[in-house]
Order: structure tokens, then sequence, then C-alpha cells
């Protein structure tokens, strides 16, 4: 008796110290999650679709919990995940000359300086789930599911495809294709989705049900990826039933 006295005086202290490791270690919001969701190859449409390269963007406990605070303070105070379920797609364009240096631009888990207009709204770094590159080469980031910061008051129901481009640098025709395919291949993984719009659109949403923003003030002027790109894409899946702009269901 005596011995299994001291055996219980060495193994309570043990174990409480390695239950205080596994929650500093593991944030409740952020293993509420569930590691099943964050890592699921079932929400990486790359690994199902010949042709899309995935390479993915750092996502770690920093990323985790900087989307977590972003959600937090402008769509839900309550929220204990990052996940999203997808009902819109945004078309972008990265404004940068190459898909490595949108990938440059994108990989820093926090937002870098020189962007006073983002920093208002948090320390999360800007990011998309799917780069199209000028050959029309398409890159995935991040799962669908998960958040990424690309579009003010949707980032909760929109999943982002950025085309590597701008004003100076017109979209080509093989991008052209290649969003028409992609903006398929979500549409049939992901049935909610019911809105395809250009980033220059996503104004129209804000008295809408789809707009999440709690901060009215918090919006930004955008022109990507340019009307004629979007009617151009448009016709090309008009047979999804896709509402634009003029949503307001």
């Amino acid at each position: 008796m005596p011995a299994f006295s001291r055996l219980w005086r060495f193994l309570l202290p043990a174990c409480m110290f390695l239950s205080l490791l596994c929650v500093q270690a593991f944030p409740r919001e952020l293993t509420r999650a569930g590691a099943e969701d964050l890592d699921s190859p079932a929400s990486i449409l790359a690994n199902q679709v010949d042709g899309i390269a995935y390479k993915p963007i750092p996502f770690g406990k920093l990323r985790q919990q900087l989307t977590l605070d972003y959600i937090r303070s402008h769509y839900d105070p309550a929220a204990t995940n990052f996940l999203i379920d997808p009902k819109m797609i945004v078309i972008h364009w990265t404004a940068s000359p190459t898909a490595e240096s949108a990938l440059s631009a994108f990989r820093p888990e926090e937002l870098p300086p020189g962007r006073p207009e983002l920093l208002r709204g948090g320390r999360l770094n800007v990011s998309s789930h799917f780069i199209v590159e000028r050959d029309g080469g398409i890159v995935q980031l991040m799962p669908e599911n998960w958040m990424a910061r690309h579009t003010i008051g949707l980032n909760r129901i929109a999943i982002g495809i950025e085309n590597v481009g701008g004003p100076d640098l017109p979209l080509t025709k093989a991008q052209l294709s290649s969003n028409a395919a992609l903006v398929r291949m979500l549409v049939r993984k992901h049935p909610g989705i019911s809105v395809l719009i250009g980033h220059y659109e996503y104004k129209a949403f804000r008295k809408t049900p789809l707009w999440q923003e709690r901060d009215p003030s918090y919006f930004t002027g955008k022109t990507d990826p340019g009307p004629e790109f979007m009617v151009k894409l448009r016709e090309l899946t008009k047979d999804l039933g896709l509402s634009g702009s003029n949503v307001r269901n």
C-alpha cells in the first residue's frame, strides 16, 4: 500500500502536466473544427481532377487563429471554426505577371505592411482557393471548405479564383476556358453554389442575406476581373443557371 501511494503521488502530477500540454498545443476553438475536416482529401479538388496542381500555402496555427479571429470580428463572434459552406464563386485577377508572384503574396500567414486599407480589417493575410495561370493551368492553394480572405463581406460563403494578369495584362482565352471548366467542377462538387460574380460586383450584395460583414463602413473599390471577362465566362457557363450581381435571394 505505501508503494502504491508513492506511485500515485508520482503519476498524478505527471497526468496533470500532460493534460496542460494538450490544452496549450490544441486550443479549443481550433480542435472543434475537427482534424478530419482540416486534412480531408475530400475537400481538395486537385486530388480528384487531373490537370489541377495542389500547391498549398502555409496554413499553420497562426493562420488558423487569425482566420478564426477574422470570422469572429467580421461575421460571427461565437464562431468555433473556419470552415465554409460554399454558395458563391468570386473571380479575381492577381494584378501580377506570374503565378509565383501571386503565391509569394499569399504565402505569409499575416498581412504584410503596406496594405493599410486591409489592415484595419485584421492581421490575416489575403489568399484564394485557386490560381489560374496565363496558359490555363490551374493551381489549388487550399481546400475549398476553408475560409480564404479574398472578398469583403462574402468570404464565409465564397470560393475565390485568382487569374494571373490585370489591367495592363489582359486575361487570356486559355484562362477563360479554364475558369469555365473550374466553375463547372466546383458546382458539381458543391451543389449549394448558385452565384457567380466578378470581384468588382461584390458590393451589390451588401443588402442581401449573403452579406455577413458586421462593419458597414468596411469595403474597398474593385475592378477585377473586368466586365468583359465576366460576360464571356457567364456565356460559357449559362447552362448552370448561376445568378450574378442581380441576386436578391
